[in-house]
């Protein structure tokens, strides 16, 4: 049962990614207001897409997906961060639903990390070789 939950955790955080990369690679207003504000636009908004799209891949194959993971865990937490910092959570009057949907994505996001914490034993091995 844990196995098929996880599975529903890796395809949910891949589908939230991509959904949200049409409105960064279309330049939809609000994409390049959000990227405006922070300083980021429009190589920030671009690049960033381009990492989603890479992390939405590689959390759906087996062998990569606690990279996917860590790297979804990564971009998202600086989502939630600029939100806290310099956004607000409010994006012209969307009612915080960015914010709150970042919020869910760092979570599920989390959770698969934890579940696949045994490639970071691994990878702490091979670092005191």
């Amino acid at each position: 049962m844990k196995k098929y939950l996880i599975i529903i955790l890796k395809i949910t955080i891949a589908i939230i990614l991509v959904q949200t990369l049409r409105f960064k690679f279309t330049a939809h207003p609000d994409s390049v207001y959000i990227f405006t504000t922070v300083g980021l636009e429009p190589f920030g908004r671009i690049g960033i897409g381009v990492l989603e799209l890479i992390a939405a891949v590689l959390i759906l194959i087996p062998r990569t997906s606690w990279i996917g993971a860590l790297l979804t865990f990564g971009i998202i937490g600086g989502a939630v961060f600029m939100h806290l910092t310099i956004l607000g959570i409010e994006i012209n009057g969307d009612g915080g639903s960015l914010f709150y949907l970042a919020v869910l994505t760092e979570i599920l996001s989390g959770i698969v990390l934890w579940t696949e914490k045994e490639h970071f034993e691994k990878l702490k091995q091979l670092a005191l070789k």
